[in-house]
């Protein structure tokens, strides 16, 4: 344990010096581009170009999404024969040491794919063009996911638009329909509903269980769907202090960590999303709840009409509150040279017909809102219907602090491991949120602080 707290601090020292680094590095490129040649540096004035030309495109998925890009680019090339796209696949566990590394000397492309886990830090660092007047004046107003474009906007830092979202995964509970039907319960759609099936469904003696829950790697941010999807409360932050310890959420804890070991397999503790979707895929488990990513696998192992994936459980009255799923999105580089012509990409990328084809290839949930009712999405009911819940005015998103820069170490390395502690009894819900609340405040004063 001491081995592994000493590296956490080492990771978060370094992430706090190389922000504080962007920031000094922001507010200095700021003070002299009056007189910058466009070169390539991270907050290099580029030019808005003629629209004609060449721009280079780098993809933060190389390899899983090249093709799908590779199509997309075709078809912008063919409508627009005066622009020529280069692309540049980056693998996505290397892509943020990519930018960095380009931020600091030179050579960033024009446009580029940007998840939200590394959008403040890109913008922190002077590297991306503020979006928001484009989208005003762009044929994609009024057009992309409301709730999505607030993902990119809390990401960015709260203030402005660095990114224009392509897609989401959503948070998705899959349910057993044989075994639902069997013991007559109503479908999960509500949270009691829930907490009903999870009850009824365990069998211990056969072996059968109503839930299975996220123990190990990754843990935190199920837990916090659950909890925030409870409690109704619709904000992560009461002024500089997050609402995480709020009573109403330690009670919402209390409530779904107690279904370990009670309808859980007592394995549990140690589930990463691969052991928990394999264990749902080939035992007697009414529940899962993971995302839209592992429905190829529940149909392989089950086969249609064995289960079904809505999304995660509303309060009695209807209304839903979950938490932010990590966004993909096209953000526009300062240093480019020819903004106007990858402003055309990103507006191209992002239209209804191609933002449907690129995710119905990724299969994950365009953000724009005509894209979300194609026929592809129509036969896929989980992803019909997480479309709708990310679409609809009854879903309220609660958005995660991706722009911390601890964000990452404290909900993995910090508290996966108080997590299990909790499941075991080695720890109530409220020491838990209250050690979670106490570090994220924290962090979020120190960001405060670095930004001025």
């Amino acid at each position: 344990m001491k081995s592994r707290s000493v590296k956490t601090t080492l990771h978060r020292s370094r992430r706090r010096a190389a922000l504080a680094v962007a920031l000094g590095s922001a507010l200095a490129l700021t003070a002299t581009a009056c007189g910058d040649d466009g070169s390539g540096s991270g907050g290099a004035k580029g030019a808005e170009g003629s629209g004609k030309g060449r721009i280079t495109f780098w993809d933060n998925n190389g390899g899983v999404r090249t093709d799908i890009w590779k199509q997309v680019i075709a078809d912008f090339e063919k409508k627009y024969p005066d622009i020529k796209v280069d692309y540049v696949g980056i693998p996505a566990a290397s892509a943020q040491s990519k930018y960095d590394t380009a931020i600091q000397g030179g050579g960033l492309p024009d446009v580029g794919g940007v998840g939200t886990a590394m959008l403040a830090e890109l913008a922190a660092q002077g590297a991306l063009e503020p979006l928001d007047g484009r989208l005003a004046k762009s044929t994609l107003n009024g057009k992309l996911s409301q709730n999505l474009l607030g993902v990119s906007k809390a990401a960015g830092g709260g203030e402005t638009l660095y990114q224009v979202p392509t897609s989401v995964n959503n948070g998705t509970l899959w349910y057993r329909t044989d075994l639902f039907e069997k013991a007559g319960l109503d479908a999960p759609t509500s949270w009691p509903k829930f907490y009903r099936a999870a009850d009824k469904l365990t069998d211990k003696g056969r072996n059968a269980f109503g839930f299975t829950i996220r123990g190990g790697e990754g843990a935190i941010a199920p837990a916090l769907d659950a909890v925030y999807g409870q409690s109704g409360i619709t904000s992560f932050w009461d002024g500089d202090k997050t609402t995480v310890d709020d009573p109403k959420n330690v009670a919402a804890l209390e409530k779904y960590v107690a279904l370990y070991k009670k309808d859980t397999p007592s394995a549990d503790v140690n589930n990463d999303f691969t052991k928990m979707v394999a264990q749902w895929d080939s035992g007697t488990i009414g529940m899962l709840s993971h995302n839209l990513g592992s429905y190829q696998d529940h149909l392989k192992a089950l086969g249609k009409g064995r289960f079904r994936g809505i999304p995660n459980p509303t309060l009695a009255d209807g209304s839903r509150v979950q938490v932010s799923n990590p966004v993909d999105g096209l953000s526009l580089f300062k240093a480019g040279k020819n903004k106007t012509a990858a402003w055309k990409f990103i507006e191209f990328a992002v239209s209804a017909a191609e933002n449907s084809k690129f995710n119905e290839a990724a299969g994950q949930v365009p953000a724009n809102t005509e894209a979300a009712k194609d026929a592809w999405i129509q036969r896929s009911e989980p992803t019909k219907l997480a479309a709708e819940a990310l679409n609809g005015g009854n879903t309220k998103i609660v958005q995660l602090p991706y722009y911390l820069p601890d964000w990452n170490t404290i909900s993995k390395a910090d508290n996966e491991p108080n997590f299990q502690k909790l499941l075991l009894g080695k720890m109530t819900a409220k020491q838990f949120l209250d050690t979670l609340a106490g570090q994220l405040n924290k962090a979020q004063a120190e960001w405060k602080q670095q930004r001025g």
